[in-house]
């Protein structure tokens, strides 16, 4: 004598969605993948990278230019980072100087900002905290004829650049 059991419809056997659930999740995750893709920015990806790529050879121009000029700057930041003061060894002491503090690979976190001269060669402005990661520090004169930069720590309060 022999039992027959009766049979389950389908979708209440473990067997079909224990092997349905992997292709599933492959799914999920291509979706979620494609949506951090489209949402984010590439930060690292230039659109215009032979323009950039003529550029440096006039930045290095200018970085040599500094140096043949003896050009340094000691750069402070206040206790509270809210000022930024720069001295200014060289030649010449241009009225105002262009500051940039640029982040390794966030441009959209790059801070720029023109420091006034407040007195011989020292130059002020208002400054906010830096955030996480790896910055380098950039001054330029404003008639583009020298350039110093140097790499910058975060939560460092001084540092000088140039003087080469």
């Amino acid at each position: 004598m022999t039992t027959q059991k009766d049979a389950n419809p389908w979708y209440r056997e473990p067997w079909p969605w224990l092997l349905m659930s992997g292709p599933a999740a492959a799914i999920v995750a291509g979706a979620i993948t494609t949506w951090i893709a489209f949402s984010t920015s590439d930060g690292l990806v230039a659109d215009d990278y032979y323009r950039q790529g003529l550029a440096i050879n006039q930045s290095l121009a200018r970085a040599e230019a500094a140096r043949r000029m003896g050009v340094a700057a000691h750069v402070e930041l206040g206790d509270d980072s809210s000022r930024i003061v720069v001295t200014l060894d060289g030649p010449s002491a241009p009225q105002s100087l262009e500051v940039q503090f640029l982040h390794a690979t966030r441009a959209g976190q790059d801070l720029r900002f023109r420091l006034a001269r407040t007195g011989e060669r020292r130059y002020e402005a208002a400054f906010r905290p830096l955030a996480d990661g790896h910055w380098r520090l950039r001054i330029d004169d404003p008639g583009r004829a020298w350039s110093i930069a140097g790499e910058w720590a975060r939560g460092a309060h001084a540092g000088t650049l140039g003087g080469g």
